[in-house]
């Protein structure tokens, strides 16, 4: 599986589900284990190195704004829904968070910013194919401390600047 043909999987699970994450993630594993398992495997090497490129700082604190704050767990499961929300919306969100806010137009913090879902599909994938947990994918872990410089993210005056149009539109 290419690059290409993890987003359009991704794309076309998140529009079935008219963008319920939990959905989304019960798609995924339906289309998944239509697959072979190695496919499957690349699937979750796709997803975890996208997953492990998002820890960065600048996105914790976009999280911490649309969620009204967010600890380590919720940022977690907010990188698995970033990657569920597709291509264009990932690329942006770890380029420069603060352009989320033009590009989320329907954020529900009850709804929205929580795809932990979506971060077992592979798993659980390969464990009905195969019956057994899937392997070691083979690919760097996520950095020890996340990337970029560190925020205060209790800390609502750094935040409102670092992120202006984020915090103008979902800021409390």
């Amino acid at each position: 599986m290419d690059e290409t043909e993890f987003w359009e999987l991704v794309d076309a699970t998140r529009e079935a589900a008219e963008g319920d994450p939990e959905e989304q993630a019960d798609l995924l594993v339906e289309r998944l284990v239509q697959l072979d398992p190695e496919m499957v495997l690349d699937f979750a090497r796709h997803f975890e190195a996208r997953y492990n490129r998002a820890y960065m700082w600048d996105l914790w604190g976009a999280a911490w704004i649309l969620l009204d704050g967010a600890s380590d767990d919720a940022f977690d499961f907010f990188r698995c829904w970033l990657i569920g929300q597709g291509r264009e919306v990932y690329e942006a969100g770890v380029h420069d968070p603060d352009k989320l806010a033009e590009l989320l137009t329907d954020f529900d913090d009850e709804v929205d910013g929580d795809g932990e879902e979506l971060g077992y599909a592979a798993d659980e994938a390969y464990e009905q194919l195969t019956g057994t947990v899937a392997p070691d994918l083979g690919i760097p872990a996520a950095p020890p401390e996340p990337l970029g410089t560190a925020l205060d993210l209790e800390n609502q005056a750094q935040l409102a600047e670092r992120f202006p149009q984020l915090w103008d539109r979902f800021a409390d």
